[in-house]
């Protein structure tokens, strides 16, 4: 009877201990609004002299995991690092998690012309915060405005070839390193 005694003493202790480490835990910070997000970003990239990498997503997107997995790749890092400053922005949520949105965020989609697009959509501006280039192909020529087709996260030939222009346009990268950065996102082409 003592066992048990203690055995329901030492459960009690610790629901109570639990629930008050919950109450006392600050709810999760609300993200940053997509214009303060992109404007730091873009500060950012005219002090380093680099251009801007933004990219949006969310939790329940398995692309958008590629895309992020891809960027990060250890072979091709380095290269994103040395010309960009890439601007996570989270938009498109489930139901229930709009918490983990950016504030904004959609908004910017669609004041750059890519609000109906799937995810991941990627957008690259210039130091200025001008728009140089985007996940959508278009054909030759086109303005912005032009609906395309969004390339989320590169991985056909034709949409890595795409990736790969828009890179080509706005960095320092060589035909090698395009070469490498091809490479990686080539493997997440689906073989069917």
């Amino acid at each position: 009877m003592k066992l048990k005694s203690l055995l329901l003493t030492i459960t009690t202790v610790l629901t109570i201990q639990s629930a008050i480490a919950q109450t006392a835990t600050p709810a999760a910070a609300t993200p940053a609004p997509a214009t303060e997000v992109l404007a730091a970003a873009v500060k950012k990239a005219a002090k380093e002299k680099k251009q801007v990498l933004a990219i949006f997503h969310a939790s329940w997107c398995g692309w958008c995991h590629k895309m992020i997995a891809s960027l990060n790749d250890p072979a091709i890092k380095p290269y994103f690092d040395k010309n960009y400053v890439i601007a996570d922005f989270v938009v498109k949520e489930s139901k229930g998690k709009e918490n983990l949105e950016n504030p904004g965020g959609s908004d910017l989609l669609a004041k750059y012309y890519n609000a109906d697009q799937g995810l991941p959509t990627w957008l690259l501006f210039d130091a200025k915060q001008n728009l140089v280039a985007d996940s959508q192909i278009r054909p030759e020529g086109a303005p912005f405005s032009t609906k395309g087709e969004n390339v989320g996260c590169p991985a056909k030939p034709e949409e890595v070839q795409h990736f790969i222009k828009a890179l080509k346009k706005t960095s320092s990268l060589d035909e090698k390193q395009l070469s490498e950065i091809a490479a990686v996102f080539s493997k997440n082409e689906i073989k069917r």
